[in-house]
């Protein structure tokens, strides 16, 4: 019964927290649009849509991103698709310019297919399109001299939401849930590829009708389980509703990150662990830990440490769009270096008084950035030295510079941040011995 409420407190708490002020953003940009394309002073809704995430109704809590679309008159069509060259890039010009006279003080530019707008709580990402008879719009693409495309987000949104009805609600919260993974595990993983793979494994689920809380965990398991079973090396899938290609930009990543989480719950499950615990892990600190269970504080009387650990969540959003990988060189004098990612892969436990030297391996995040470091011991050593640590720092550096000195299964986490969110993190345990 515990658990059943623990995920229905989860899946409200993850609930995206600022759609209303989003909304407001929305009413502004189509107002001052409205006003100059069609001379509709304070019309605050007319032609534009809001798409992507926040529109299909998939996003969570501090999201970063809000995407709009706007439905232009066709004769600015005709007035840029005359242009020999460059007309896509021109539009997008246009209509920032416009949105500037809204917004001078703000970061804006024409960025690909899009007008990007930078505020200080989230990203809007606008569309200029225009409606097509059989419900796509179509959109600019600067690439490559300019081109138009086609898209069609209203099928999208109307194909998520039936499966959210005949599922009685569950497929948006699992939609959810899997935002909630990626950004705590720290993986690249799209919105839309979510809310697609959720859909096929939803589709063919007439049983999911009868299902509630007391289902989730099973249901969790299964999408797992779904997603563990997909190509890494697929170049596309169909995307839900509209059946656009949505390409495998992270990868294929998410498949061995399902399968490390389906087994990390089958074990636990397995071997009687507290599953509350696997399941934070997994999804966040907002799921809920039993009232017994003791993690990371200090809640007896005994306790003699101070809880100096800090969370990346308590600090920025976290919407993780971009891979990061890190790695360790390890040394020694009278040693030869190795690198510690290899080294894990035997189940190998380091010693004590070596050299730790972790670094930024790989990221495909663009500059600018901030880095951040995060260095946790973990045990009962670093819990009686009162030297857990955890603090989150800045430093902008790729390496942290670390000594093996005790025991215990610490871990190094590295975040890189961009315009005030989280946008690519990643982890590397530091299992220690006691010679």
């Amino acid at each position: 019964m515990a658990l059943e409420q623990d995920f229905e407190t989860f899946c409200d708490e993850i609930q995206l927290n600022n759609k209303a002020d989003m909304e407001s953003t929305a009413g502004e940009i189509a107002k001052k649009l409205n006003s100059h394309y069609y001379g509709l002073d304070k019309d605050v809704s007319s032609h534009l849509y809001i798409v992507g995430s926040v529109g299909r109704n998939t996003a969570i809590k501090d999201s970063s991103d809000l995407d709009l679309l706007f439905d232009l008159p066709q004769s600015v069509f005709k007035k840029y698709d005359a242009y020999k060259t460059g007309g896509q890039s021109s539009l997008l010009q246009e209509v920032k310019d416009i949105l500037k006279e809204r917004y001078p003080n703000t970061k804006m530019r024409g960025d690909g297919q899009v007008v990007v707008i930078e505020f200080t709580k989230y990203t809007v990402e606008l569309v200029p399109a225009f409606l097509q008879n059989d419900d796509r719009f179509k959109y600019p693409d600067t690439k490559d001299g300019g081109s138009w495309k086609y898209t069609n987000p209203l099928s999208e949104q109307e194909e998520c939401k039936k499966c959210n009805k005949n599922s009685n609600g569950i497929y948006f919260d699992f939609c959810h849930i899997m935002r909630s993974w990626k950004n705590t595990v720290g993986f690249e993983f799209g919105g839309l590829l979510i809310d697609t793979l959720v859909y096929n494994h939803f589709k063919d689920k007439d049983n999911y009708k009868e299902s509630g809380y007391e289902d989730y965990l099973t249901i969790l398991q299964n999408i797992y389980n779904y997603l563990k079973a997909q190509d890494k090396d697929q170049n596309y899938w169909l995307a839900v509703g509209s059946n656009q290609q949505v390409d495998n930009s992270g990868d294929g990543v998410f498949v061995s990150k399902a399968n490390k989480a389906s087994k990390r719950i089958a074990d636990a499950i397995d071997a009687g662990d507290d599953i509350n615990n696997v399941l934070q892990d997994l999804l966040g600190n907002d799921f809920p830990l039993n009232a017994t269970t003791e993690k990371s504080s200090c809640a007896t009387a005994s306790c003699t440490y101070r809880n100096t650990e800090q969370f990346i969540k308590e600090l920025f959003p976290v919407d993780i769009r971009y891979s990061l990988q890190l790695d360790c060189r390890v040394s020694q004098d009278g040693w030869r270096d190795f690198f510690l990612r290899e080294f894990l892969k035997t189940k190998g436990i380091l010693r004590r008084n070596k050299s730790l030297d972790f670094f930024i391996s790989k990221t495909d995040c663009p500059k600018p950035y901030s880095i951040y470091w995060k260095v946790r011991n973990v045990g009962p050593v670093a819990e009686n030295r009162d030297n857990i640590r955890g603090q989150i720092s800045r430093t902008d550096l790729t390496h942290q510079k670390e000594h093996t000195d005790f025991q215990g299964p610490h871990f190094v986490e590295c975040y890189l941040i961009k315009n005030g969110v989280c946008v690519a993190k990643d982890r590397i345990d530091v299992p220690i011995g006691t010679l």
